[in-house]
């Protein structure tokens, strides 16, 4: 969101075209590795809360896992396919996604107390 609005106000003032395309190109990146730093806390503190094959079926798991491998493979192909400038939009975007559906599953442990 932070992004979007960020490049949304650089346009609106009447910053170049081509200075924005700069601050997407530095702000991803730095974005996604923040993204990368607060998906391994959320999997480091899932697994104090349940066993790893638990975790596994458990969306909250699962959403995790793919967040952690997209921001790998943002990573990556930002370091060996530079070219592949869809895949590192696509790989923002999913990140964004999967954080969205992150924050609205219940807190762990939150249901079983709700059901009794």
């Amino acid at each position: 969101m932070m992004h979007f609005v960020l490049l949304g106000v650089l346009e609106k003032l009447g910053f170049a075209s081509l200075l924005v395309q700069e601050v997407a190109q530095y702000a991803r990146p730095l974005l996604i590795g923040f993204a990368l730093a607060c998906v391994l806390l959320q999997l480091w503190v899932l697994k104090q809360t349940m066993p790893c094959k638990q975790m596994l079926k458990d969306s909250r798991g699962q959403l995790l896992l793919a967040t952690l491998m997209l921001c790998s493979s943002f990573f990556m192909c930002r370091a060996f396919w530079p070219a592949a400038q869809y895949w590192l939009v696509y790989s923002y975007l999913a990140v964004g996604m999967c954080g969205v559906l992150l924050v609205l599953q219940p807190i762990p442990g939150r249901h079983s107390q709700l059901l009794s």
